[in-house]
Order: C-alpha cells, then structure tokens, then sequence
C-alpha cells in the first residue's frame, strides 16, 4: 500500500485548520459581514475616483483655453465627497474589527486555558509548559492579529480588483486584455513560491513554542544553573534553538518577500506595454487623452490589489500556521468523561483498596504490577522504596490523575472509577515535595484550600501547623504578599504554609509526598509534629525516604521495581531483616 504523500497531509491538515478556524470566528459573522460590507462599500466609492479626475482632464482639454470652471467644480466636489465618504466607511470597518479581534483573543485564551484545566497529566508529563504558554500567548496574538488585516485587505483587494477590472473594459478592451494576461502568470509563479514558504512558515511556530519552553525552564531554574556553573551549556542550547528560528523566520521572510517583487515585475511589464499602445490609441484618437489617463490610473489600481493580495500571503501563511498549532491543542483527547451515573459517599470513613492494580506509562514498560492493599480507616501508611519503585504512581492513581491498566481501587467499598474525578479529588488533601504558592498575600495562598474559610478558620490552621508565629511576625502578617517566586520566604516556611493550607482545606484523607525532603533538622520537627496533627484520625498516605520520619506508621509498604515486596510496621519489618531493614540500617550506616 502507498505512502501518503507528506507534503499533501500536512496541506490537507492546515486546510482542516482552516476551516476549524472559519468555524470559530461563526459567532462574530454579523459585525465581520457588516465590516465587509463597508470595506466593499469604500473600495466602490474610490474606484470612481479616477475616472472624475479623467473627465475632469478631458473637459480641461476640451475647452482649452476658455475653462469650463463650473463643470470642473463640480467634478471637483464629486471627488472630495466620494474620497471623504471611501475614507468614513474605511474607518468604520477598522473599528469594527478591531473590537471583533480583541474579542476573539479573549474567548480563544479563555478557551486555551479551560482546555488546560481538562487535559488529563498524561499531556503535562509530555509537553513543556512554555509552548503550551507560546500558544496561548504568541500563536494567539498572530491568529487575531492577521484575522482582522486578512478581513479587511483581502475584500478590499477583490472588490477593487473586480471592480477595476469592469471599469477598464468599459474604456478600452484591447488594453484591458494586457493586464488581464499578466494576471495568472504571476498568480502561478507565486503560487510555487508560497509552497516553499508553508513548511517553514509552520517550522517558525513551532521552534518559536520550544524557544519559549527552554527561555521558561532557564528562568525557573536559574538557580540550580548557576550553582552548578552551567551558564555556558544553557546559554549554547538557547543560541542553537535561537539559531534555528532565526534561520527559519529568515527562510520564511525571504520566500514571502518574493511574492512582492515577482508580481511586481510582470505587472510593471504590463504597465509599460499599456503605455506604449495606449499612446497609439490616443494618436490614432481611438481614446480620449482623459480616458488614457484613468485607465493608466486603474492600471496602477489594478495592480495594487494583486500586489497586495501577493505580499498578504506572508500574513496569511502565519495565520495557518498559528492556528494548526492552537486548534490542534484545542483538539487534543481530553480526560475520559465520568461516568453518566456515578456514585458518592456522603461522609467518607477512609477505607482505601487496591484490588490487583496493573499499570504502565508506556504498554511495553510496567510499573506497577499486581499491587493489592487494604487500608483501614484512620492508618497512616508509609510507602517507601528505591527512586523508581513506583511510590509516587500510587499516589497518582489514588488520585485518578491516571486510571489502572487493570484492576482497580476502592474507597469505604466504592470504585473510584465509578465517581466523578473531582470527588475523588476532594476527598484528600496533599502536601507534596514542591512547595507550591501563588502570587498574593498569605491570607489568599491559606484560603486556596477552602474559599469560604473565614479568617479565625485560618488563623487556627497556621497556629496547628505552627507557621503562625512566623506569619506574624511578617510585615503585614496574613496580608503580606508572597512572590511570584515565593523568594520571601524559606523552603521550611513555605511547607508550613502548604501544610496550614490542607488544614484549611480539612479533607477527609491525606497524601504527604516526600514534604520533609528539602528542610533542616530543626524545621523538620516542626513540619513532622504538623503531620501529626494534620492527619490524627485521618487516613493518611506518606511517601518518604527518611525512613526515620515514618517509623510511627500503622503500616509501612517496602516497593521495590513496582510491587509490593514486604509489608508491616517499623518494628517487624527490622525483624524480618528483608529489603526494608537494609534500606532503614543503610541510612545510618555511620
């Protein structure tokens, strides 16, 4: 069976986006109509402009040397009217589609940014934050940008195109028959141009979205770059990134550029052979010196939309480009709706089961085989293993951020795959290994656990985390801002803070993953006496790898390359003198 070809896929994909894309702007139709029409309207009034100027020469000629100064006044006023009028409706359309861009921006970043609240982890795990930033942010403003240019000079080009076309046959047909010609021979040469510039006009987007990706991680990791005196390796993987997109943008450019140029030769060839038979005419006085003198006028007309009509396919180029790469991330699969009838448990117990779970990343690599586990209501258990053991894809499927391959898991007896995510969701609070705050003040970072939380709520939660003397003790206490990067503030803080923040929240179960890992001696007390407090009667999973941190635990789960290998609480485990006590002596080997 043949191999599509590649070149007619992709052409067939920008033309699917497209049309997508014509599908999208449905909703302004009437206001862009209505602009349409006043463009048509405007490029109608000027195309009469030529040919009164025209008369006006012919009546001059005419009545040389006693100037009919009445008619010529009248011609005269007739032309300001109508390039006053042209240049009112010409405006209007400009405000209207000004207002229908900004518009559409909206809705589309509106529409990007639902899109990231229901796609599942998967798509986060395989795609950089900064090209899902770059189509949000650069492949928007050049969609909207070019939408409303397009709009406006593409029906100005054809109304005025058709329009000239009308009005010089109506003077000379001879004439009009040079134009006529040049016109498909350029439209041909710069049709082969545009299929060069396509791939690299795509080729631009997308390096521009990776750029952006390695600009956000460069920024984000500063630290860790200069610590680790790797300026040099990070600056050369921007410049080769940089590179390319110079490289491409220059190679799209200079292709797009050559459309101008290339109608400009073969026009500029009909306007000279006009010329040349167009004085004939007029020796011969087949045509008035006055109609000579418009037609060349819409000559010149009738090459300017035909230019510009070549010079916009740059335009419009980055307009399917943008618009492949946004409605492909518009299209991409989305987290399996729940199901239409789902269950709920009314007040949670805490009883969690994992029924022979099975589940890979990637179908030809497992990494959890055959896990089974019953939790009862109220145990802390410890999940402890090797980097890679599997630790934190339990929790991600506790969480349904994914679903098992097979088997599944229960809470107080209910699959979880038969309730809504977000329920599932509410039911536990996290505290994870990467301290995460918004940019605002204290009191807001608190209350993201639970929005109606009043401010006693919140102040009890600090104190419980012991984080409250530290919040008082800032400048402004709960309303001091907290940065973007959160630099005001230590790593220990910002881990009571999270940790105030699930109090807040007061779910009925806990996940604590690898929380103490970043903090000192003294702030890992505090953080460790928080624990207790924040999941007393609670049912409560932590991940850690300082097994001393989790010797308390009701039950302790050793994983090792994604099983479950031995199972119990500190003390029998050390007995036992498996895999956990070599882990738990290794540590304090010294």
């Amino acid at each position: 069976m043949p191999k599509p070809n590649s070149r007619s896929v992709k052409n067939r994909s920008m033309w699917q986006s497209f049309k997508v894309f014509l599908r999208s702007i449905k909703g302004y139709r009437l206001p862009i109509t209505f602009a349409i029409l006043l463009t048509i309207g405007s490029a109608i009034l000027g195309l009469f402009i030529p040919k009164i100027l025209g008369d006006m020469t012919t009546i001059a000629v005419n009545s040389y040397p006693d100037l009919d100064w009445s008619a010529l006044g009248e011609k005269a006023i007739l032309a300001i009217v109508l390039f006053v009028a042209s240049a009112i409706l010409n405006y209007g359309q400009a405000y209207i589609l000004a207002i229908v861009s900004a518009k559409y921006t909206k809705v589309m970043r509106e529409k990007i940014l639902d899109k990231v609240f229901r796609l599942p982890i998967a798509y986060f795990d395989k795609h950089k934050y900064g090209d899902t930033l770059s189509r949000m942010s650069n492949d928007v403003d050049v969609l909207t940008t070019s939408m409303s240019q397009e709009i406006a000079d593409v029906s100005l080009s054809l109304t005025t195109l058709i329009g000239v076309m009308i009005i010089m046959l109506t003077i000379s047909v001879p004439l009009s028959l040079i134009s006529f010609v040049v016109v498909p021979i350029s439209v041909i040469v710069v049709g082969r141009i545009m299929r060069h510039a396509q791939k690299y006009f795509r080729e631009q987007q997308n390096t521009l979205g990776s750029l952006n990706s390695e600009i956000e991680e460069d920024y984000a990791g500063e630290i860790v770059i200069k610590s680790n005196s790797y300026e040099e390796p990070a600056l050369d993987e921007f410049n080769k990134i940089n590179g390319k997109l110079t490289m491409v943008s220059r190679r799209a450019q200079i292709y797009s550029s050559l459309s101008f140029p290339v109608t400009h030769i073969f026009t500029n060839l009909g306007y000279v052979a006009i010329c040349a038979l167009g004085g004939v005419f007029v020796i011969q006085g087949q045509i008035g010196i006055g109609d000579i003198q418009a037609f060349i006028q819409y000559v010149s007309r009738f090459n300017r939309p035909i230019t510009e009509i070549a010079s916009t396919t740059s335009t419009l180029q980055a307009l399917l480009a943008a618009s492949e790469r946004i409605f492909d991330f518009l299209n991409e699969p989305e987290e399996e709706p729940d199901p239409e009838h789902t269950k709920t448990i009314e007040k949670v117990k805490g009883e969690v089961e994992f029924h022979d779970v099975n589940f890979s990343y990637k179908k030809d690599r497992p990494i959890i085989h055959h896990f089974s586990v019953k939790v009862k209501p109220g145990m802390k258990v410890a999940i402890v293993g090797p980097t890679g053991a599997g630790k934190t894809t339990i929790i991600n499927l506790l969480m349904r951020f994914y679903d098992p391959d097979s088997g599944y898991i229960t809470v107080d007896g209910v699959p979880t795959r038969e309730m809504k995510r977000a329920d599932v969701r509410k039911m536990f609070g996290m505290v994870l290994q990467d301290t995460w705050l918004f940019s605002g003040t204290v009191e807001e970072n608190l209350r993201y656990g639970d929005q109606k939380a009043s401010l006693e709520d919140i102040k009890k939660a600090a104190k419980a985390s012991n984080v409250n003397h530290i919040i008082e003790a800032l400048p402004k206490t709960y309303h001091s801002p907290i940065s973007e990067d959160s630099d005001n503030i230590s790593a220990g803080e910002k881990q009571l803070i999270t940790i105030a923040r699930a109090m807040v929240a007061n779910s009925p179960m806990m996940i604590l993953d690898e929380a103490t890992s970043n903090v000192d001696t003294r702030t890992e007390q505090l953080i460790q006496d928080s624990f207790e407090k924040l999941t007393r009667g609670r049912t409560s999973f932590v991940i850690a790898h300082r097994l001393s941190t989790i010797r308390n635990s009701d039950l302790i789960l050793v994983m090792r390359d994604g099983a479950v290998v031995e199972q119990g609480n500190h003390e029998s485990l050390l007995k036992a003198g498996g895999f956990y006590a070599e882990l738990y002596n290794s540590q304090f080997a010294d």
